[in-house]
């Protein structure tokens, strides 16, 4: 298995609208994305995950990020690295949010298991539903066992 991480953004923007567009593909009523960047997955020539992130707000160092695989094979310590290395290292970011909503149990389950904060907003998701607000601090990122050097 051959995992491969390819970055893109307004520099390369049909890759970077075609990995938004999975994402919105992916994600029940999500009508796209506006100003982001992005990486795809890729395993062995197929396209398996993407990551956008968007509401960027440096002068509070916050950025959102949304995801969608198709496969579980995705979630590797270095896709992981990549993931939380773009806003806590190289934008300096504080935190990062995610938006689920709450029918999304597979999306919830992951946040929950990696060690975000959970907040349920009624309503924000439509009138019928919530939306979880789920957040992850670079404090966190820092102690969290991807970043723990595992013994050899």
């Amino acid at each position: 298995m051959t995992i491969e991480v390819v970055w893109a953004s307004h520099a390369l923007p049909e890759l970077n609208a075609a990995f938004g567009d999975f994402v919105a593909r992916h994600i029940d009523g999500c009508t796209g994305f506006r100003d982001f960047v992005s990486f795809g997955v890729i395993e062995n020539d197929q396209l398996i995950a993407c990551v956008i992130y968007n509401n960027y707000y440096p002068q509070h160092g916050v950025i959102e990020f949304s995801a969608a695989s198709i496969s579980k094979r995705w979630l590797t310590r270095p896709v992981l690295k990549e993931m939380f290395g773009y806003p806590f290292e190289q934008l300096g970011c504080q935190m990062v949010a995610v938006r689920v909503a709450e029918t999304n149990r597979a999306m919830a389950k992951i946040c929950e298991d990696f060690g975000f904060n959970k907040y349920v907003i009624p309503r924000l998701h439509g009138r019928d539903e919530a939306e979880i607000i789920f957040t992850f601090t670079d404090d966190q990122w820092a102690n969290h066992a991807v970043n723990r050097k595992s013994r050899s």
